[in-house]
């Protein structure tokens, strides 16, 4: 919800955002009951046999991963107003924004599954690079999604001057009228249609759509090497894989 508000997304998978239909004063109480409601659902798992102990690490990591996901988000939003960002600073920003959202979810699942340290940062781990992998994948459909599937309009992060990862990596590659040319259009208050089509043009061009699809790939791909030695189910490491596959393939 807060996330639609500062990207002034008016819809999301089709349907109007929180804040299209009710306003932004109203949409953020809503994102901050949403998180209040997951605090009490945490807190009455108590009643299905969860130690208190156990209830406190869980909130000590939900509470830390809250504060790098707001850190993350503060980065992104700075880097919109800035040329010199690098890939690594770049894959710095997703790890505290993304990627605490996905790993503080696994560690959460392992911690109530199991007591054993190795288990517990496999998954860590494992939540790590599925964040990385999924966030290369949302970038790449901002700017080479379907629009009929994204339920927004492709290009849309261009318009948006939104440093998104291949649009960081042509800044790095980029030399003589592409960089020119990038440094013009994202000096400007608005990028038009013409603008969009230049970048789309310098991506090609220097090789961002395959950087993106392969470091996606590369992420999803060490997800799973990461609990490749943990025993697991045959059917929980068959759904493991399946949801890496479709978070690094997905097309919405």
């Amino acid at each position: 919800i807060h996330d639609d508000i500062q990207d002034q997304d008016v819809e999301r998978r089709h349907q109007p955002t929180v804040w299209s239909i009710w306003g932004v004063p109203k949409a953020l109480v809503a994102g901050d009951t949403m998180q209040s409601v997951g605090d009490v659902c945490l807190l009455n798992t108590a009643r299905h046999g969860v130690l208190p102990q156990t209830i406190l690490r869980i909130s000590s990591i939900l509470t830390d991963s809250y504060l790098e996901m707001i850190q993350g988000q503060c980065l992104d939003l700075g880097f919109e107003s800035s040329t010199t960002i690098t890939s690594a600073d770049y894959l710095q920003m997703i790890a505290f924004k993304t990627g605490a959202l996905i790993r503080s979810g696994m560690e959460i699942g392992a911690l109530l599954a199991t007591d054993d340290p190795a288990a517990f940062q496999a998954f860590s781990r494992f939540g790590n690079c599925v964040g990385q992998a999924f966030q290369i994948r949302d970038d790449y459909l901002g700017i080479w999604g379907d629009s009929s599937l994204m339920g927004k309009s492709a290009g849309n992060d261009i318009r948006r001057r939104k440093k998104s990862f291949p649009i960081v990596y042509a800044f790095e590659k980029a030399v003589g009228q592409n960089r020119d040319d990038l440094l013009r259009i994202y000096a400007q208050e608005e990028i038009d249609d013409n603008d969009v089509s230049r970048v789309l043009v310098i991506l090609e061009e220097v090789g961002a759509r395959e950087e993106s699809q392969s470091l996606t790939e590369t992420s999803a791909e060490e997800a799973l090497e990461a609990i490749s030695l943990v025993s697991l189910p045959t059917w929980a490491r068959t759904e493991a894989e399946g949801l890496v596959d479709f978070l690094a393939r997905r097309q919405y």
